[in-house]
């Protein structure tokens, strides 16, 4: 049996129904497939539009006439809000009950949505963007809260490999579902489309969520972490900002100030948390928690996975639309071997970690990833410009089995060591650390591929990133063999 099976199968102390009287406690609620289905379902759609505007750069671009720089602060600007809100997002669900969050986040979800695609210029779509991260916040931390909370065994175990399976298909299918959307221009939408289309899935989900979702909370006092948030918030942003913008702006005084600050911050922010959890208070973020073993080394693995994966995928938009000329439709069409595969991928995830061991799937997954990004470059340099779809299908395909090997088994590792009666904070920091790390990859290796491209050209420049991308495999590849068989 699994470390996380072992703890699946103790008793759950914390949780419990949302309306709970002066009566006797009742059983802990149960999570049933509809039930399930439901909170993938909201597990899918902040995923989604994490990479739905990707294609629809071009067309953002022309109707709004943004910079480039303009074009990573859509992204930067939702991977912010909800990389710094997602902790807190999850100890609110632990105090006020799950469901109740998780409704509420999708309903904010709709409502930003519709913000986003009204947006009359671009800094309004930042700020929608923005927002609709603080919404996607709210609702995510929820869903593996709930799993974790109301599940228990090989049920909790299918449940978080299914999770994963979302993730993966998700990512990639929110470029291909972009690209059909901004290339059929319904009813004139053109790339409003991506955010208009949310609306119809978000009343669905609110009408299943409030029937099928079994609520769960903590225990413990509902306390709020004010200065935590607040300084994990502006830590990310001092850090991401100047990323994203520094380059554009030929690195001004203010970029390094804030990159100098980024670090105070950091440091401010873990003094408050170890100084609240010793006063017995409530942190955002549990130091304790760094020193779970599977929380460490699920957090480590996942920096070159989330780093890498993020700015693949916005390099990949960008050379597809702009260095192949194809259109959105084609882009996205592009990618669904990478999506399959990726969906097939995490199918097999859980069961591999039960053959051979979480660290084995991780080398393997690095394998796997390594192989398909050197098959790309073959590809791109044996018939560059004239590359046709098809020959990039089998590159492509390995990476998308790779990754989706990645996603299940890091949540794995890392929930492993995670009590039940902390599962919001656990599921916060395991997204928290996730959604940073896609941030700082399109912070940091979409701006290197931005920057080389005048001098280099597209194809050169992502040569460059793909081998500092590969460097971070190797490194995955190191720590998947040496991690203990044990392991989730």
């Amino acid at each position: 049996m699994s470390h996380d099976a072992t703890i699946a199968a103790r008793p759950d102390p914390a949780a419990r129904p949302a309306a709970q009287g002066t009566g006797p406690r009742t059983a802990p609620a149960v999570l049933r497939p509809l039930g399930l289905f439901t909170l993938l379902l909201g597990a899918a759609l902040p995923m989604i539009d994490f990479f739905v505007v990707n294609v629809a750069f071009p067309s953002i671009e022309s109707d709004l006439d943004a910079s480039p720089a303009a074009l990573e602060m859509v992204v930067a600007s939702y991977a912010v809000a909800y990389a710094s809100l997602l902790v807190l997002g999850g100890r609110l669900g632990d105090a006020f009950g799950r469901r109740r969050l998780f409704l509420w986040g999708v309903a904010a979800f709709g409502v930003t949505s519709l913000a986003c695609g009204f947006a009359p210029g671009v800094w309004w779509l930042i700020g929608a963007r923005l927002a609709q991260g603080a919404a996607s916040a709210m609702m995510f931390p929820q869903v593996l809260a709930t799993i974790h909370a109301t599940s228990e065994g090989r049920v909790r175990t299918r449940a978080i490999g299914l999770f994963g399976s979302v993730g993966g298909i998700s990512i990639v299918t929110g470029q291909v579902l972009g690209g059909v959307l901004v290339a059929a221009d319904l009813a004139g939408t053109g790339w409003r489309a991506i955010f208009l289309i949310n609306v119809p899935v978000v009343l669905v989900a609110l009408a299943l969520g409030a029937r099928t979702v079994p609520d769960s909370r903590s225990d413990a006092p509902a306390r709020g972490d004010i200065a935590g948030t607040v300084l994990l918030a502006c830590g990310l942003a001092a850090l991401l900002l100047p990323l994203t913008e520094g380059r554009a702006a030929d690195w001004p005084w203010w970029s390094v100030a804030l990159m100098v600050a980024a670090v105070l911050l950091a440091y401010a922010f873990f003094a408050v948390e170890r100084r609240e959890e010793r006063a017995g208070r409530s942190p955002l973020l549990p130091p304790s928690l760094l020193r779970e073993p599977g929380v460490r080394r699920g957090l480590l693995a996942g920096a070159p996975i989330f780093l890498g994966f993020s700015s693949f995928m916005f390099e990949s938009a960008l050379l597809l639309q702009q260095g192949l000329r194809f259109g959105a439709l084609a882009a996205g069409l592009t990618l669904v071997p990478m999506g399959l595969a990726q969906f097939a991928g995490s199918i097999l995830a859980s069961r591999l970690t039960e053959r051979i061991g979480a660290g084995r799937v991780l080398a393997l997954s690095a394998l796997a990833q390594g192989a398909g990004l050197g098959a790309l470059l073959l590809a791109l340099f044996a018939q560059w410009p004239d590359v046709p779809p098809f020959a990039l299908a089998p590159g492509l395909a390995l990476c998308g089995a790779g990754q989706g090997l990645q996603l299940p088994t890091y949540f794995r590792i890392v929930l492993s060591g995670v009590p039940a009666a902390r599962a919001g904070a656990g599921s916060g920091l395991a997204a928290t650390a996730q959604q940073s790390g896609l941030a700082l990859g399109v912070a940091t290796l979409g701006s290197l591929f931005l920057a080389l491209i005048p001098h280099l050209g597209v194809r050169e420049a992502l040569g460059v990133v793909l081998a500092v991308q590969g460097c971070g495999l190797l490194a995955l590849l190191v720590m998947g063999i040496r991690m203990p068989r044990t392991v989730g």
